[in-house]
């Protein structure tokens, strides 16, 4: 299950934690005081310091300011999919905490060289040894050691940008750090497009001068039985590429007697926003939703898989993509189960961000 930590941060987070939240939201505010002066401390910092960086070897860092469950992971395998079209050979750097964003990137791109390490400096001396030319640094907004050509941050149109910071609230820096950013990317998974352009407005004055705006929603691509989902591996073992899959609009319901709409089902989930995945799945479905979920990054295990099929009953269950490349060795314990598979389509600005990275980050 979710770990109740994180949970009663999410509620506290969320003012959803009555009474009990509303007094931790008070006892934290000394904490978020010295978290915002220790930013603040540490930006000024950066902004003085030389940053790590080898010549002719170009950085697109892809970040957020709130904690998790923006959709920087698709993102980033969108831009290595533009650097590739443009000739590049990009390289993903991936923090220690991602082990299973890095398995989704083997997923996605199997061609495509993902460094799991905890010092992106190391790992940007790997990306050049094993071939890349360009590195991506994905979950980078916050790691300055490392200098890069393009900031782009990702920003989720559901979120309140007046909540706190860490620890009283999910935001890791203040909205004024956008001033660093040379792309924000919005995102919405219930939001309206009206919704994304009004945020886009109130951000005008926060960004610098060339900053390139840009909105996208995801939507569901295709439902795929887990037992068909590439098997990658296990990260610690390195993992064996599989097929990269191509979503397609046309491709849902394609197994015999299965269909887009449900009447019930159990959604087993490990994520950093739950209630994203909830969002999703309400529109796949004309009944119930039933979820059992688990704190983000979180390992299944056989007992986890057992407790669910349990659980499930004769539902079908859906899991997210970042979720079945960690259970595709329990396919068959944990029939029926589909993974919901989505793409990302552009709102607007789409043009814009793509002629900047082709400007400051194609060699």
């Amino acid at each position: 299950m979710k770990s109740s930590i994180q949970e009663l941060a999410w509620k506290v987070w969320r003012r959803r934690g009555g009474l009990v939240g509303r007094i931790l939201s008070v006892l934290l505010l000394p904490a978020e005081g010295f978290w915002r002066m220790a930013m603040s401390v540490r930006n000024q910092y950066f902004d003085r310091q030389c940053q790590y960086c080898i010549h002719g070897f170009p950085v697109v860092s892809v970040g957020n300011l709130a904690v998790g469950g923006t959709g920087k992971t698709p993102i980033t395998s969108w831009i290595v999919s533009e650097l590739r079209k443009a000739g590049s050979r990009p390289a993903i750097l991936q923090g220690n905490s991602g082990a299973d964003e890095a398995l989704l990137h083997y997923h996605w791109t199997p061609r495509v060289p993902v460094l799991v390490e905890g010092d992106r400096r190391l790992s940007l001396k790997k990306a050049k040894e094993v071939g890349a030319d360009i590195a991506i640094l994905d979950d980078g907004f916050q790691h300055r050691r490392v200098g890069r050509q393009v900031d782009l941050v990702v920003l989720a149109a559901e979120d309140d940008f007046s909540s706190p910071l860490l620890p009283r609230g999910p935001f890791r820096e203040p909205v004024s750090a956008l001033k660093r950013a040379d792309a924000v990317v919005i995102t919405r998974r219930t939001a309206s497009y009206r919704d994304a352009e009004e945020l886009g407005q109130r951000l005008l004055p926060v960004l610098s001068s060339g900053c390139v705006l840009g909105s996208l929603r995801f939507e569901t691509a295709r439902l795929t039985p887990l037992r068909n989902f590439p098997g990658i591996g296990d990260i610690s073992q390195g993992l064996e590429p599989s097929e990269e899959v191509t979503l397609s609009n046309t491709s849902m319901g394609s197994e015999a007697g299965w269909k887009p709409l449900m009447e019930n089902v159990l959604v087993l989930t490990a994520v950093g926003r739950s209630e994203n995945v909830i969002a999703t799945v309400g529109e796949l479905t004309t009944g119930s939703v039933d979820m059992l979920s688990f704190a983000d990054h979180y390992r299944f295990t056989e007992e986890d898989v057992a407790a669910a099929r349990e659980r499930a009953g004769s539902r079908p269950i859906l899991v997210t993509e970042k979720d079945a490349v960690k259970l595709t060795s329990f396919a068959g314990l944990i029939t029926p189960c589909y993974v919901v598979e989505q793409q990302l389509v552009w709102d607007w600005g789409q043009n814009d961000v793509r002629s900047l990275l082709q400007h400051k980050a194609v060699t």
